[in-house]
C-alpha cells in the first residue's frame, strides 16, 4: 500500500484496500465508509471490551489502555478482519496475559490521567462497587477466570474453544468449575448478609 502524506503532516492510505480503481473521489468515499463501519464497531465494543478485561482481573486503567492498543489494531487490520468482536477480544485477551506476565506487582499506583475511555480515574472504586461480580471472579483460578470472562462477553463454550485454541472439554469442564465456585461464593455472601 503506497502512503502519501496529507496537509497535517499525516500518514494517509493513498487507496482504501478493495476499492475500485477510478476516481479520487471513489476511493475518498470508500474510506469513508470503512470509517464509518468501523466507528460504529468501535462505538460498540470498546466498553464492553473494557469490561471484559477487568472481568479477567485487569485495573481498569490497563484495561482501558489495552483496549484502546487493540481498536488501534483493529483499524489498522480492519479490512481484513472477518469477526472483528472475536478479533478484538482475543487480541486484547493476549495483551492482557503479556501484561501480566510482565509486570511487577505495583503496591501503590498513581491515579491515572483523564482519557476518552476513563474520564474520572477517580471514580474507580466508585466504578468497581457497582460491579458486584469483580470480587468474585478475582477470587477464582486465572484459567476459571479467563473462561466465565468470556462467557460473559456473549461467547459460547465451542467459540471460547476455537478462540484459544483450548479443546472444548477443558473449557466446558472450567465453566462449570468457575459457575460451582460463583455460586458457593454468592451463598457465603448471602450468609453474610
Amino acid at each position: 500500500m503506497n502512503d502519501q502524506a496529507s496537509s497535517d503532516g499525516t500518514e494517509q492510505p493513498a487507496v482504501v484496500p478493495g476499492a475500485r480503481s477510478g476516481s479520487l473521489e471513489e476511493s475518498r468515499r470508500a474510506r469513508q465508509e470503512v470509517d464509518e463501519e468501523f466507528s460504529a464497531f468501535y462505538r460498540r465494543t470498546v466498553r464492553p471490551l473494557v469490561g471484559f478485561l477487568i472481568n479477567q482481573g485487569a485495573s481498569l486503567p490497563v484495561a482501558a489502555d489495552i483496549a484502546q492498543d487493540t481498536m488501534t489494531k483493529a483499524y489498522q487490520s480492519w479490512p481484513e478482519l472477518r469477526d472483528p468482536r472475536a478479533w478484538a477480544h482475543t487480541v486484547a485477551s493476549r495483551a492482557l496475559v503479556r501484561t501480566f506476565a510482565s509486570v511487577e506487582e505495583d503496591l501503590v499506583g498513581a491515579v491515572p490521567e483523564p482519557t476518552s475511555l476513563l474520564a474520572r480515574p477517580d471514580a474507580i472504586a466508585e466504578w468497581e462497587a457497582r460491579y458486584d461480580a469483580r470480587p468474585m471472579l478475582a477470587s477464582l483460578p486465572p484459567r476459571q477466570r479467563q473462561i466465565l470472562a468470556w462467557t460473559l462477553a456473549g461467547y459460547t463454550p465451542g467459540d471460547i474453544a476455537d478462540l484459544l485454541g483450548l479443546p472444548a472439554e477443558t473449557v466446558r469442564g472450567n465453566l462449570a468449575k468457575a459457575r460451582r465456585a460463583a455460586a458457593s461464593y454468592l451463598a457465603a455472601r448471602e450468609g453474610e448478609r
